[in-house]
C-alpha cells in the first residue's frame, strides 16, 4: 500500500531543506515532488484560463492521493498564495519519516489556511452559514498539532 506526505511550506528555504532531508533519508527524486504555482502563466483571456487550469488540476491530483475535496482546496488556496507543496510517496515507514521530517521544517498546518476567510463589509459573519468540518476523512491519517499529513491510496 502506497503512503502518500504531503506538507505546505511558506518559503523555499524549507522546501530546500525538507527535499535535501528526504533525499537523504532514501527516497529518490522521483518519489518527490515540489509543486508550487507557476509564475508564468499568462494571461487569462476567455478562451485561456491557465490560472484556473492549473488548480484543476492540482485539485484533482490531490484528490487522487485520497485528500478529502475541501482539504484539496485549501491546499490550493495556500500554493495560491504563495506556498510550496511537497509531495513524498513511498512504504509505512518511509512515508511516516517523511511527516516527520517536514512537521520539523515547519510544514503549514492547512486547517489555518482553510479558516482564514476574507469577510465581505457590510455582511453580518455571525450570522454566515458554519464552515463545514474538514478533520476527519476515512483513510486519512492525521497526526495531531502537525502540518504535514499521510494520505493513503
Amino acid at each position: 500500500m502506497t503512503k502518500t506526505a504531503i506538507g505546505l511550506f511558506e518559503n523555499s528555504g524549507s522546501v530546500d531543506d525538507v527535499v535535501r532531508e528526504l533525499e537523504a533519508s532514501g527516497f529518490s527524486r522521483n518519489e518527490v515532488r515540489v509543486l508550487s504555482e507557476p509564475r508564468d502563466m499568462g494571461s487569462s483571456t476567455v478562451m485561456s484560463t491557465p490560472r484556473t487550469d492549473f488548480e484543476v488540476a492540482l485539485t484533482r491530483d490531490l484528490t487522487s492521493f485520497g485528500v478529502a475535496e475541501a482539504d484539496a482546496e485549501a491546499y490550493v488556496r495556500g500554493v495560491r498564495r504563495g506556498g510550496i507543496m511537497v509531495v513524498a510517496s513511498g512504504s509505512d515507514s518511509t512515508a511516516d519519516n517523511a511527516v516527520a521530517i517536514m512537521n520539523r521544517h515547519g510544514a503549514v498546518e492547512i486547517t489555518e489556511i482553510a479558516a482564514s476567510h476574507s469577510y465581505l463589509p457590510g455582511v453580518n459573519n455571525d450570522e454566515r452559514t458554519p464552515d463545514r468540518d474538514i478533520s476527519f476523512q476515512a483513510e486519512r491519517f492525521h497526526t495531531a498539532g502537525s502540518g504535514a499529513r499521510l494520505f493513503v491510496w
